[in-house]
């Protein structure tokens, strides 16, 4: 009967528990998390069986997040075998472009994309944000490039995504539907799920930049901040403007010369990264995807300059031979289109069932023409413009300018254009 209560969402009581049981040692606390282990949920993943297809996604996420923390705590394999295989599943087959997934906040068929793309209740904030608190835990154990790109590819399309820049308020879906507009929660009379972890996410902008090792850092993000891992006397500062230039700088400060590596990330979406020392060239890459170690003595005002050049590219929906997101290194751009039937504070509501109910006028939304091989031939940077391109001869009935997808709000825009090949 109590497995019956574990179909409800009910939060991460089994991370929750073997937390209380880390703290105070006390075994019943672990009894009581794996009796809080769905059992529906868990022995299918442990098997790596994916049996996702029609279930409530954010009832899920924390209790795989809870299988992890239980492995953490008891060395089981099923647990993290489990959590592991959950993570690929949704990364690599049930996510839209930006990290987010499921539409009307539950997993749908990984076919079935093409018939979900026309909804208003497409990528919940919430699975957002405990995906990442998945990924996070999962690298801790098992250091990986694909954990760190992920949750950069989320962190900027998703969460950054996901504040009004104007009152502050947060999404709760992030709409793939052609030619619709993000709806925020209002300050006082709407609290959504996705309130509560929208104010959570926006004070951890400075979560999983760095990790560190027994004798290495890690540095997974690309975001201006600073270090201190105290027990080497090491600090490290990073400055950047990324994305809008693919490059960043570290400079080290240290109490005495201190011998580590310091393990760069090379994204998977860059060709060939390159590193400097103090103005020497001392690594190049052309392995996207691996780590960029750089072995030495380190001392005060040691500069490390990391090159990373951005490309654009394009994504297919998964399923579709004819729809693709166009993205620039890590960051999803879409279509601006305009500002039809949007009137201030209109996109602020109160009851998110009414999200894909209103402003639902008619809205040209461009295709895209010509070959697929050559589609980004005919794209091109807006002169004096930060990450603002416009297309070229490629747009149908019209051209249409492509910008981050984290810097639209009250307007209109296209994440995934339809590719006509004669037109």
């Amino acid at each position: 009967q109590f497995q019956k209560i574990l179909r409800v969402e009910h939060g991460g009581m089994n991370e929750v528990l073997g937390d209380v049981y880390a703290l105070t040692g006390n075994d019943k606390y672990l009894k009581l998390a794996e009796r809080f282990c769905h059992r529906a949920v868990l022995d299918p993943l442990s098997q790596s069986h994916d049996s996702l297809n029609g279930l409530h996604s954010n009832t899920q996420i924390p209790k795989i997040i809870g299988f992890h923390r239980l492995y953490v705590l008891t060395g089981e394999d099923r647990y993290l075998t489990a959590a592991r295989f959950f993570w690929h599943t949704v990364v690599e087959k049930r996510s839209f472009a930006t990290g987010g997934n499921g539409d009307n906040e539950h997993f749908f068929p990984p076919a079935d994309f093409e018939r979900h793309l026309n909804s208003a209740k497409t990528m919940e904030t919430c699975c957002s944000h405990n995906m990442l608190k998945l990924t996070r835990a999962l690298f801790a154990v098992e250091p990986s490039v694909q954990y760190a790109d992920y949750y950069e590819r989320t962190l900027y399309n998703t969460i950054l995504a996901s504040q009004d820049p104007d009152s502050g308020m947060m999404t709760y879906f992030q709409p793939t539907r052609p030619g619709y507009l993000k709806i925020y929660c209002t300050p006082t009379e709407s609290f959504w799920c996705c309130t509560g972890t929208g104010m959570e996410n926006h004070a951890k902008y400075g979560d999983s930049i760095y990790f560190k090792g027994r004798d290495a850092l890690y540095v997974n993000l690309f975001i201006p901040s600073t270090a201190s891992w105290k027990d080497k006397g090491l600090m490290i500062t990073q400055t950047t403007k990324f994305p809008e230039e693919g490059k960043t700088k570290l400079e080290i400060t240290a109490a005495s010369p201190v011998e580590m590596a310091i393990n760069i990330r090379h994204p998977s979406w860059c060709a060939g990264a390159a590193v400097k020392v103090n103005g020497s060239d001392v690594a190049k890459s052309d392995k996207p995807g691996t780590y960029i170690e750089i072995k030495r003595t380190w001392k005060t005002g040691d500069l490390v300059e990391v090159d990373l050049p951005m490309a654009l590219s394009t994504e297919a929906l998964p399923g579709s031979t004819d729809r693709v997101a166009v993205v620039y290194g890590p960051i999803v751009l879409v279509g601006a289109l305009g500002h039809e039937g949007i009137t201030p504070g209109a996109d602020l509501v109160i009851n998110e069932r009414t999200i894909g109910t209103m402003m639902n006028e008619a809205v040209d939304v461009p295709t895209l023409g010509g070959e697929p091989s050559k589609i980004l031939e005919k794209i091109e940077p807006v002169p004096g413009e930060s990450l603002a391109f416009r297309t070229v001869g490629l747009g149908h009935p019209q051209e249409v300018t492509l910008v981050p997808y984290y810097r639209i709000a009250h307007e209109r825009y296209n994440m995934y254009w339809k590719i006509e090949t004669a037109v």
